[in-house]
């Protein structure tokens, strides 16, 4: 038996659940196998012995960012309630007012990172309207979590050599380079491991990728980095457990990944 940790799930208060995972749909061109409520992803949870999730939302506008804070924290602390060892990050926007005010009360709420999605949020990752939040998280001691990578051109916002611009300005800034460095495009994705403090997930990867390309990806990433996430709602355990387990990896290679990374980037072992 394996401990789990999923640490990329996305949800939404139950009355917009339905319109935001249609809408998550049409800006990829694929049907989400989750319905993106707490209550489903707990579910889920529980029926594949997940130990804790993290939690975040994206913010599409400046408006958004306080509300998607507040709904994440109290999730964070009602999944916690639960027993579960449950982590939430800040939504933030690049046209939001004050980072320093926000950042510093998403911190008293409990949330400990924030959550950027360049391409949905129509901005270069490198774009110099977000370079104060990533100096504030730097001396915060914060990290910043990224979806990277897009095949299509009309998205080019979150690029490795646009990431790599950053982590060359802020040396000190931990980063999570999600969907294995560059969803749909993993080419440049090996770059980002040369820097320790860059950190990865499994997410909607795995399902584009054979198992053979999915194993050797990893190493050159390096099993001590990356974590199993599911990116719920786009797919569920049963569908993410099978895909991960196909994978030629050591046991103690998958037990890293599964959980023992996610434990170590959060600090799930000081969570209260």
């Amino acid at each position: 038996m394996y401990k789990i940790f999923d640490i990329h799930t996305h949800t939404y208060p139950e009355a917009i659940a339905e319109r935001a995972v249609q809408a998550l749909g049409r800006f990829y061109d694929f049907v989400p196998e989750g319905k993106g409520t707490y209550a489903e992803l707990e579910q889920l949870g529980h029926t594949a012995e997940v130990s804790g999730f993290l939690l975040f939302s994206v913010a599409t506008n400046a408006h958004q960012v306080p509300k998607v804070n507040d709904s994440i924290a109290a999730l964070a602390a009602r999944s916690r309630e639960q027993g579960y060892e449950t982590v939430g990050f800040a939504g933030m926007h690049q046209d939001y007012p004050d980072f320093d005010g926000e950042i510093a009360r998403a911190r008293a709420m409990g949330l400990r990172g924030v959550k950027l999605h360049p391409d949905i949020q129509g901005i270069d990752i490198d774009d110099p309207k977000l370079l104060p939040l990533y100096a504030i998280l730097e001396r915060e001691g914060m990290p910043v979590y990224f979806h990277i990578g897009d095949n299509r051109p009309q998205y080019p916002h979150s690029t490795v050599h646009k990431l790599l611009h950053v982590l060359d300005r802020y040396p000190d800034l931990e980063v999570v380079a999600a969907h294995l460095g560059g969803y749909q495009a993993w080419m440049d994705a090996p770059l980002l491991a040369q820097n320790p403090r860059v950190w990865f997930d499994t997410s909607s990867a795995l399902w584009a990728m054979t198992p053979a390309y999915a194993g050797e990806l990893i190493h050159r990433l390096g099993t001590d980095r990356v974590m199993f996430g599911t990116d719920y709602p786009v797919k569920v355990y049963a569908t993410e457990l099978a895909r991960f387990f196909a994978i030629d990896l050591t046991e103690d290679e998958r037990r890293a990944i599964l959980y023992d990374n996610a434990a170590r980037f959060l600090g799930l072992d000081k969570l209260s």
